[in-house]
């Protein structure tokens, strides 16, 4: 069996949640958590490095000690400390501590307090006022709780795009060494690049008598064939991600990979529109009668309907069409287009890499510009900046851009907003910055008007640049505080400020609809990786992912632009 880093982060993950219930040492949890942060992004499978004899404990944050974890769970399929600390805590604990908002200490006080053994018990004590009661808590906290126990219930577990692509790669790489088989493709949301996924739609197309069936059945990672056939295959995998496979003619690939990859209400809406040409389109073809006049490719079956090809980011029936019948659709970002990383982060706080590794890796990858934003003062976790160390990191990066060749290095922070709207700090250091990027991280409970105030104060101060992951949200982990988007995008658009596409794949934040809206609203996006560390500048691809889900053009996108013209629009 191949372990998926997404398993490994998600049992680092585990054992640092049960660490910090007992109390452990907080640089200890923190080491699993930044393990499990790098694990999860890395673009390589560590299993597949063990394979080959690399020695993991040269990955940055791992070590010598988590390396040899790694190896042991890659090799057995378990985590011998997960399994011991899991026994010395309570179930129940563990299980509040998955609700977002109910961190160690506050779940341990309502284990103690209000003897809460289930998440049933936990609602009920929500329901019956019992927990706005206890220090520290109050009404509105009860409130979320009780919406949030209720949400974990009613939950459609779905993977993470990034997730999804860790078990989708190795998956297609099986099915294309199979002999006979001459195309492979994922569809379903997954194609549509959607940020979250909840199974797999592979389709292949392969030479008669290739053992396709015969041979997926067999692939180590399944757990469990839930049906087969001739020509389709419905598969378990270990971490429990349904995936369907089927075996299409040549013939019918373009039609199957248009209707698999969906969506549903896109579909419906181009059969409406083959229909009222006299014609039938299915995932076998597009038809004239029994005659089968169309559907070798997916141009054979928007052409059949008279349409040019809608790319797959966009076919959510959310105008696509009509703007295709108009031949309107957006020339969509690439990822050619970037040329540069606005939200970037070195070692001088959480980061893992130097400044200038960073910008020889960022200039190994085509960019022009690449800025390091650290955090400010306020993110002591992070061993935020106050005003001497961003000086002095300034200064050292006019020392390093005068040695450098073929990139720029741009000067920025990412600054805390407080929680009264002031920025974390002074005007006089934030104005010696190229532009700052600013961020909420904490404070994430208040009311809609609060927090809408509190960011539109923030956009008042004339050095205020970029908003960084707009909504705070975390894709299976934490919901978007709440805010008026359109009050604020349109504050953005009076004040000259850009909303961030942050790119790590437990964010994309902005959503596709928030990037939509601010297209609509002549705001502008920068698409940024908030990259800690050199690999995570490849996660810039999820980014554009989004980015082209909302609509987005090379002309939204303040990271397309060449470095002049780029440092005018950030300069309010």
């Amino acid at each position: 069996m191949t372990v998926q880093n997404a398993e490994i982060a998600d049992r680092f993950e585990q054992l640092a949640d049960l660490l910090e219930l007992q109390g452990a040492n907080p640089y200890r949890v923190r080491a699993y958590r930044n393990a499990a942060r790098f694990i999860r992004g890395h673009s390589r499978s560590l299993a597949e490095m063990l394979g080959e004899g690399a020695d993991l404990a040269e990955l940055p944050g791992i070590g010598a000690d988590l390396a040899g974890k790694i190896a042991t769970l890659v090799r057995s399929g378990r985590l011998p400390l997960l399994e011991q600390t899991a026994k010395k805590v309570p179930a129940p604990l563990v299980e509040m501590t998955r609700i977002e908002g109910l961190g160690p200490k506050r779940a341990q006080a309502l284990y103690e307090a209000l003897q809460i053994r289930s998440l049933e018990d936990l609602a009920r004590a929500a329901r019956s006022g019992r927990i706005r009661e206890l220090p520290g808590f109050g009404a509105r906290t009860e409130q979320l709780i009780a919406q949030r126990v209720e949400r974990a219930a009613t939950a459609e577990h779905r993977l993470r795009l990034a997730d999804a692509e860790q078990v989708a790669r190795p998956l297609v790489a099986y099915l294309r060494g199979i002999a006979g088989v001459k195309d492979v493709e994922v569809a379903g949301s997954f194609r549509r690049r959607r940020e979250t996924v909840g199974d797999l739609d592979l389709l292949v197309s392969a030479a008669r008598g290739a053992k396709v069936m015969d041979r997926i059945v067999r692939y180590e990672e399944v757990a469990e064939v839930q049906a087969q056939g001739s020509t389709r295959a419905t598969l378990r995998l270990r971490n429990g991600l349904q995936v369907d496979v089927r075996v299409v003619p040549a013939a019918a690939f373009g039609s199957a990979l248009h209707y698999f990859t969906g969506s549903k209400a896109h579909n419906i809406a181009v059969r409406r529109m083959a229909m009222a040409r006299g014609l039938k389109l299915n995932e076998y073809g597009v038809f004239r009668g029994q005659r089968r006049v169309g559907g070798r490719t997916e141009a054979e079956v928007f052409a059949a309907v008279g349409l040019p090809v809608i790319p797959p980011e966009l076919r959510e029936d959310r105008g696509e069409i009509d703007a295709a019948r108009r031949g309107k659709l957006p020339k969509l970002v690439r990822l050619e287009d970037l040329r540069g990383d606005l939200h970037c982060h070195s070692r001088a706080t959480d980061g893992r890499d130097t400044i200038e590794a960073m910008a020889r890796a960022a200039a190994g990858r085509g960019y022009e510009y690449l800025s390091i934003n650290d955090h400010s003062r306020h993110v002591t976790v992070a061993h935020g900046l106050d005003r001497k160390r961003l000086l002095e990191q300034i200064r050292a990066i006019d020392r390093l851009n005068a040695r450098l060749g073929g990139i720029t290095v741009l000067k920025s922070v990412e600054v805390d907003i407080l929680e009264d709207g002031r920025l974390d700090l002074p005007d006089g250091v934030l104005k010696e910055l190229d532009f700052t990027v600013c961020a909420v991280h904490y404070g994430f409970g208040y009311g809609r008007a609060r927090q809408t105030a509190r960011l539109l104060r923030a956009m008042d101060n004339p050095y205020f640049s970029i908003l960084a992951h707009p909504t705070g949200r975390l894709i299976n982990s934490r919901e978007a505080y709440d805010i008026d988007l359109e009050r604020v995008l349109e504050a953005a658009r009076e004040r000259g400020c850009v909303m961030e596409l942050n790119a790590q794949p437990d964010r994309l934040d902005l959503d596709d609809r928030g990037c939509r809206l601010a297209k609509e609203m002549g705001v502008r996006v920068a698409i940024s990786t908030d990259a800690h560390r050199v690999a995570d500048l490849d996660l810039m691809r999820f980014g554009v992912d989004q980015a082209r889900r909302g609509w987005l053009e090379p002309g939204d996108v303040v990271n397309t632009l060449p470095l002049a013209e780029l440092r005018r629009v950030l300069r309010r």
